[in-house]
C-alpha cells in the first residue's frame, strides 16, 4: 500500500512529512508571518502570482470610533492588490467549537471595515518597513513588482 502524505523530494529521494501538533499557537504564528506564501493561493490575486505582505502580527482592532485595539489579530497582511487579509490562528487542540472562532473573525472584519484608521495601518506598515530596514516603497515592490502605492 502506498505511503499518504505530502512528501520532500531531497536529491533523488522522498522524504515523508510526519504530521505532529505545534507546541504553541506562536509556533506557528511565527511560521506563517516568515512564509505567508503557504497562506497565499489563486484565489487572492486572481491568476497572477499570489503574494502577501505582512502588515503586522497582534494588530489591535479597535470596536468604536477612535477607540483603543479591543480585539488583537494574530496577523494583518494584504495581498497584491492592497486587500487587507485577516489571519486568526488556532490549535486543534482548541476546544472552542469552530462556529465561535468564525463569529471571532466576522467581528474582527466587521469592526476593522468601520473602526481602523487608515493612518494606524499606514504606521503599522511604515513600522515594519523600518523593522526590516527598507522603505515602504521596498515592501510593496516585494509584494507586487511595478505596484504604484498612490
Amino acid at each position: 500500500m502506498p505511503a499518504e502524505g505530502i512528501f520532500l523530494r531531497s536529491g533523488s529521494g522522498l522524504t515523508v512529512l510526519k504530521q505532529s501538533a505545534y507546541d504553541s499557537e506562536s509556533v506557528l504564528q511565527t511560521a506563517l508571518a516568515d512564509h505567508p506564501e503557504v497562506l497565499a493561493g489563486p484565489t487572492t490575486t486572481g491568476e497572477d502570482e499570489a503574494w502577501l505582505l505582512l502588515i503586522r502580527r497582534e494588530m489591535g482592532v479597535p470596536s468604536a470610533e477612535n477607540g483603543a485595539g479591543t480585539f488583537s489579530l494574530d496577523h494583518l497582511f494584504i495581498d497584491g492588490d492592497g486587500v487587507p487579509v485577516l489571519v486568526e490562528v488556532k490549535r486543534s487542540s482548541d476546544t472552542r467549537i469552530r462556529r465561535e472562532v468564525v463569529g471571532q473573525m466576522l467581528d474582527y472584519a466587521a469592526n476593522a471595515v468601520k473602526y481602523w484608521p487608515v493612518a494606524s495601518l499606514q504606521d503599522s506598515l511604515e513600522k515594519r518597513a523600518e523593522a526590516e530596514g527598507k522603505s515602504v516603497d521596498e515592501l510593496l515592490e516585494q509584494l507586487r513588482p511595478g505596484l504604484d502605492p498612490v
